[in-house]
């Protein structure tokens, strides 16, 4: 009788232990609604422009320390100045120059004079699993805070690197913004999609933002910074494409060329391209 009452004790004890397991889990997990607000907080869009203040490029990025924001590199190509609007603001913010550059992971942290916004907190990309839950924050096609749902598809091999792979619907305008898990800490930076598919759609994983963050350096204006921009990417394994403001024969960027419309990275003022000949 004793040694039944143990082993019901015992079981007692681990459906218990199992009963906090799944309720840590789930305090854990946000639902979508607490994501969105938490993201828009520390999302911003980001305006490109020339030396007479007209805009060339649109695209989205997050804070990740006070005051820096991390964009993708092709977001900002060679323009010599440019401000960030966190979304739902009206307050536009300054660009003062860039503390960080990983050129072949199109990865850029920019510096602005910004009062206190919280960071987003970056997770690990090296445990993230094909089939679970992520969120895509941004601007497609200027269209300001526009949040998506999707999962992880797969995570693709880039030369020696590695891209996840979502179904969180991304378009020219969303490059650089978040893409999170469902505890709301960002797992990937927003990057490219193939428009001739369906749901085809890349991260940066974040650690490699988190490589970059260790790297920071002393502050280098705009105006500087288009001898320094390589023409390559991290996506450039992945096939050939053409772009919003982006063409080549592998995935790589280039501000100045001419768009034909079959692939998408950040959007490009196209009242200010040279006109094609027909």
């Amino acid at each position: 009788m004793g040694q039944k009452y143990s082993v019901r004790n015992l079981m007692m004890i681990l459906c218990c232990g199992f009963s906090l397991l799944e309720f840590c889990h789930t305090v854990d997990a946000q639902t979508a609604q607490q994501i969105a607000k938490k993201a828009f907080g520390s999302t911003v869009l980001l305006v490109m422009e020339d030396t007479l203040g007209q805009p060339v490029s649109l695209g989205s990025g997050f804070f990740v320390r006070e005051g820096i924001i991390a964009s993708n590199l092709h977001v900002v190509g060679g323009a010599p100045r440019g401000y960030a609007k966190v979304i739902n603001e009206k307050t536009k913010y300054n660009i003062e120059g860039i503390t960080g550059i990983d050129s072949d992971r199109d990865l850029i942290l920019l510096k602005i004079s910004a009062g206190r916004t919280k960071p987003l907190i970056l997770g690990n990309s090296d445990i993230v699993e094909v089939g679970e839950p992520v969120y895509a924050v941004g601007n497609p096609q200027g269209l300001e805070g526009t949040f998506s749902q999707g999962i992880v598809s797969g995570i693709r091999e880039a030369g020696t690197d590695r891209l996840i792979q979502v179904t969180a619907p991304i378009s020219p305008g969303s490059s650089g913004g978040p893409v999170l898990n469902a505890k709301g800490e960002v797992i990937g930076v927003s990057v490219a999609t193939f428009q001739g598919g369906q749901n085809l759609n890349f991260a940066i994983p974040s650690n490699y933002l988190r490589t970059l963050l260790g790297k920071t350096t002393s502050l280098q204006p705009l105006k500087e910074f288009k001898s320094s921009v390589r023409e390559r990417s991290i996506v450039g394994d992945l096939g050939g494409k053409s772009t919003e403001g982006v063409i080549g024969t592998n995935l790589t960027y280039d501000t100045s060329s001419i768009p034909n419309g079959a692939y998408s990275f950040s959007l490009v003022n196209k009242l200010r391209e040279p006109v094609r000949k027909i």
